[in-house]
């Protein structure tokens, strides 16, 4: 007998779910401004006693509840809510791996108003904001960014300290470009205990970097350039550049300039060291660095998410002698090294 070669029959479903889609990223902002999670996590699970902590209805709360156990980010037992391993460690404010302050930026008003006209970015091929120009300030987004995304950068920034060699514990002299929040230079220096950083960014952006500086223990060889990482004096003798998602801004004439001034920083037999989403030459896999040109679309007048042959081209172009590719474990990014 022939097998039955009837296909599945398609449903509307996935098409309904992203069209109300919004929705999702609104529940977890509540959760997360109610600190719902962290709640949970201290023994606050039944509606009665999270009314009671929070302060919010304990109709509210149940009905919240229960959408974030359909959701799969609690689980429920009679009227008992527990944190599945996913929430626990990423969205209670107890755990060192909490992402959950990134709402603030990734749901922000200036991130929804630039996909909320992009029928326009894509009839233009630019973004329809007038903050699309990322060489230029916009103190009050990259201030939040550096408040908000910090958390996100842990896997990759102990990543790239060891690319750097921090556990050799030489001197060096390390130039964070567009620093912002300053973690990837801030961990570099706390693993290598002679590394001195020098930290590149708009001013109020440089003064979030400042305070990580200082909470972590690393001020003393943390120092700051306040402006335009295409204009401001970088210096030179550098045994690092540190290029950490600031690429993806920019168009490749752009990106080449920018590579120039760190190549022209570094000592000879130096490195430039990028993270960055780089998406596969098909440019639709791996699914979260192919889909991140959408988000370049959205928000910046030329930027993209580039394959590695074109950083590999934009930095070789730039004087580079030579540029490889680091996956970082568990991440979507990857690391790109290029060596002067």
């Amino acid at each position: 007998m022939a097998a039955s070669t009837t296909a599945s029959k398609p449903t509307p479903e996935r098409i309904f779910n992203t069209m109300v889609a919004f929705q999702e990223t609104e529940a977890l902002k509540a959760a997360i401004e109610l600190d719902i999670f962290t709640a949970i996590a201290d023994g606050a699970n039944t509606t009665a006693s999270l009314a009671a902590k929070i302060g919010a209805s304990e109709r509210g709360l149940r009905i919240l509840c229960d959408y974030f156990t359909i959701k799969e980010f609690l689980t429920k037992k009679r009227n008992e809510y527990s944190l599945t391993q996913e929430s626990a460690a990423f969205l209670n404010r107890r755990s060192p791996a909490c992402l959950a302050t990134m709402i603030d930026f990734l749901a922000s008003p200036w991130s929804r108003r630039n996909f909320g006209t992009l029928t326009e970015a894509v009839r233009k091929g630019g973004t329809a904001s007038e903050t699309g120009d990322h060489t230029k300030a916009h103190e009050e987004i990259w201030v939040n960014f550096a408040r908000s995304m910090a958390p996100l950068t842990i896997p990759a920034a102990e990543f790239i300290a060891g690319l750097a060699g921090a556990v050799e514990a030489k001197p060096c002299k390390v130039l964070d470009i567009a620093a912002g929040h300053g973690m990837y230079g801030i961990t570099l220096a706390r693993r290598n205990p002679n590394a001195q950083v020098v930290a590149v960014d708009w001013p109020a952006v440089l003064e979030v970097a400042k305070e990580n500086a200082g909470k972590f223990g690393v001020a003393s060889r943390h120092t700051t350039k306040p402006g335009s990482a295409f204009e401001t004096e970088l210096g030179e003798g550098y045994d690092y550049v540190l290029l950490t998602n600031i690429l993806h801004h920019f168009d490749a004439p752009t990106c080449e300039k920018l590579m120039r001034r760190g190549h022209a920083a570094l000592n000879l037999g130096g490195k430039a060291i990028t993270l960055e989403f780089v998406p596969n030459e098909d440019r639709v896999t791996p699914p979260m660095a192919a889909a991140f040109s959408l988000v370049m679309l959205a928000g910046t007048d030329a930027g993209d998410a580039y394959t590695f042959a074109q950083y590999e081209k934009m930095f070789r172009n730039a004087g580079f002698a030579k540029t490889t590719l680091h996956p970082v474990p568990d991440m979507p990014q990857q690391v790109l090294v290029s060596e002067k």
